[in-house]
Formats: C-alpha cells, structure tokens, sequence
C-alpha cells in the first residue's frame, strides 16, 4: 500500500525575528548600558550558577519584573509565552525559562545593599550624561500599604487585654512587625511604611529613595533623601525642624510651604512653590500602594528597583524628545 505524504515545509526562525524594530524592549536595551553592572552583580554568583541562568540574565529579569508589575509566578508564565520578554532577557526561543522559586532566590542573593550599589552607579552614570544634576530637587513621601484590613489582629490584643491596636502593640500581632500605622490629615490613616522620595527637577529622575515605618514623618524622613547640594522644594509636612535641621546640616536652601498657623506665611510664595512642585508629582501617580513583600529590607529592596524601571522609562521619553529636536 502506497501512502502519499505530502512535503512538509521547515522554516527557521530566529527569537529576533520575531521582536518588532519597534519595541520598546529594544529601546531599553539600547539606552540602558547593563555592562556597567557587571562587577556588582558577579559577587552574586553561586556554584551552580543559579541553575545555569547566569546572574546577568536574572538581573535583566527582575528588571523586567518591576517593569511589567509581575508576581513571581506571572514572571514565569510572561517569560514562557511573551517572546520580547525572553529577547530581553537573553533566553533562545526554545530555552527553557526559570521556574517562579528562581526568582526570589536571586533577589534573596542580590540584596538590598546591592541592588543600591547599583542604583547608585546608574544613577551616576546619568550624571556623567548630564541627565541629573542636582541643582533644583523635588522632595515628598507617599504611603505603602501592607495590609488593608487588621480584624484578626484586633481581636487577638483584645483577647490580651489590649483595649485597641497601635503603634505600640501591633508589632505582637501582625504578621509584619516592622509595618507600623502611619497617618497624613485627619482622615487618612493606613498600615504599612513609606516611601520617600528625591526627585531631580531638571529631569523627572529620581536620585534618592528610602522606605520607612509608616509612622516615621515625613520631616524625619527628609534627612534619607536630602540631595548633597542646591534647593528643595517641598510641601508641608517638611516645614519643621527635623527636615530644617537636616537641610542646614547638607547647607541645602529648602524651600517648604509653611502650615497656615505658621509666622511669617507668604501665600503668594507658597502658591509659587506649588506651581513649582506639581509637575513632579506624576512621580508617584502610577505606583502601586500595596506591597508584596513583608519587612523594610525587602521594600527598600522594591522600591530601589522601582526607582530604576522609572529612571529607565523616563529616560526613553528624554532620549526620544532631544531625538525629535
């Protein structure tokens, strides 16, 4: 019996091929130099190498993470189905990927202390391109919510004779201890920490970030992000003595809006330093508000990457309009 099979037709394509010119992947590859890495990413190597995925590709990886808001295991499944993602990530179309434990075993060996070093130096190497500059800083704080409802461990200090949660004993009952109740008005009270942030004016970069206990006011806050030199513009909450303290210290000139019982408020100066300020504040517009991880360390280590896919998006919009010019 004679069977006709028809020819079948092999084609051979590569990962690139199948990446757009255009993506915008590609574009963040093209600015962003991750050569200058190497050095502080070569001490988290391991013996096995981290499965054999190489700590450059898992650095490219958490990058890509905080770039697309991901959970671990929606990392996973991104880098099995999305092909730019694995172009980005320097994986072949038919390599295996890594499974969703690799993840936070790498940002475990990374470290919060690290990833700093590295923010750091792409910091300055934007510096070096004249990107930031420090003259005119932005400066502010916005809350991080690590839990919205607190019923079980309300009724737990109830059960101890506690008459009511506070700062003074939730760190017995949460799940997060180091996660404290933190406030802004009359109305606005939440569980978690804050961020604090430094934003460079003449860029919409960020320079510094630093998380804290939510209960940790903004003015106390204000020495972690304080630039090295120039002027501050702030709101409020950094007209008082710990942030005047620490502006003296650095002889920074700050410029915060004075609270409306304050002596010698100038309304007009003040409406001045808000028109000043508003542009900035799209810094914090799209971030989310609910953490995923539990302690200081591991947000700090969040919001350094954070910091980074910003840095890195803002200077793709930066990058395209001198082009245009």
């Amino acid at each position: 019996m004679l069977v006709y099979m028809p020819c079948k037709q092999i084609e051979f394509i590569s990962l690139d091929d199948l990446v757009p010119k255009s993506h915008i992947y590609r574009k963040f590859i093209q600015l962003l130099d991750f050569s200058v890495f190497s050095n502080d990413l070569r001490e988290c190597e391991t013996e096995n190498n981290h499965k054999g995925y190489g700590v450059e590709r898992l650095f490219k990886c958490l990058i890509l993470q905080f770039l697309e808001d991901l959970s671990d295991r929606e990392m996973m499944r991104y880098l099995q189905e999305n092909n730019a993602g694995k172009w980005f990530c320097g994986f072949g179309l038919s390599e295996k990927t890594p499974d969703f434990s690799v993840f936070s075993r790498f940002r475990e060996r990374l470290g919060t202390n690290k990833l700093a070093k590295i923010f750091a130096v792409l910091r300055n190497q934007l510096k070096q391109k004249g990107y930031m500059n420090e003259v005119f800083s932005f400066i502010d704080a916005t809350h991080l919510i690590t839990k919205a409802t607190l019923w079980k461990e309300r009724d737990e200090a109830i059960l101890h004779k506690y008459e009511k949660l506070n700062n003074d004993n939730i760190s017995e009952f949460a799940s997060d201890n180091q996660a404290k109740f933190g406030n802004k008005g009359k109305d606005k009270y939440w569980f978690g920490y804050k961020k604090h942030v430094s934003v460079d004016m003449q860029s919409g970069m960020i320079n510094k970030v630093a998380v804290t206990p939510a209960n940790v006011t903004d003015s106390a806050g204000f020495t972690h992000v304080c630039p090295k030199q120039g002027a501050v513009y702030a709101d409020k909450g950094y007209c008082v003595a710990p942030a005047k303290q620490a502006a003296k210290a650095k002889n920074i000139h700050l410029a915060a809006i004075k609270k409306n019982n304050m002596q010698g408020k100038n309304r007009d100066l003040d409406k001045w330093i808000s028109f000043i300020r508003s542009p900035y504040e799209r810094v914090f517009s799209g971030d989310n508000k609910r953490v995923r991880y539990a302690g200081i360390a591991k947000n700090q280590f969040a919001a350094f990457a954070n910091a980074i896919c910003f840095n890195i998006k803002r200077l793709l919009v930066l990058s395209e309009s001198q082009f245009a010019t």
